[in-house]
């Protein structure tokens, strides 16, 4: 509430009146409800291209000097030339394998449960998922 003050009578009156003021009452603005139909169309959808491919690993690092990215393989293998499609909150681009390296040699095909650097074309992030095409 705002108070304002206000003189009462004369200048000698040393008495002074509070006169409050009511401010007006602002409605909160009501929720809508959405019909069932849109609703649906609301719900997140998910990426189609991401339900169609097989996850076949994880990114653990990535190394700016070299854009190298390191990823735990979890299904099946990876081979030089295959494409795979990598996918995080912030990073999403196809690409195709140019080389894979273990213990910094260079092999043809990376296997279930390896941990392999992978040549990116960008910044990829920890926790960003891969995709074979």
């Amino acid at each position: 509430m705002v108070k304002k003050r206000a003189k009462v009578g004369n200048k000698k009156a040393k008495a002074k009146k509070i006169i409050k003021r009511a401010r007006p009452k602002v409605k909160k603005a009501a929720k809508r409800k959405l019909s069932p139909k849109r609703a649906k169309s609301k719900a997140k959808k998910p990426d189609t291209l991401e339900a169609s491919l097989e996850k076949i690993g994880e990114v653990t690092h990535y190394f700016p000097h070299v854009n190298a990215a390191a990823v735990k393989l979890i299904k099946n293998g990876l081979k030089v030339g295959d494409s795979v499609y990598i996918k995080g909150h912030t990073t999403d681009f196809k690409e195709k394998v140019l080389s894979i390296q273990l213990d910094h040699a260079t092999i043809p095909e990376g296997k279930k449960g390896q941990e392999i650097g992978l040549l990116v074309k960008s910044r990829v992030r920890q926790g960003d998922k891969v995709y074979k095409i």
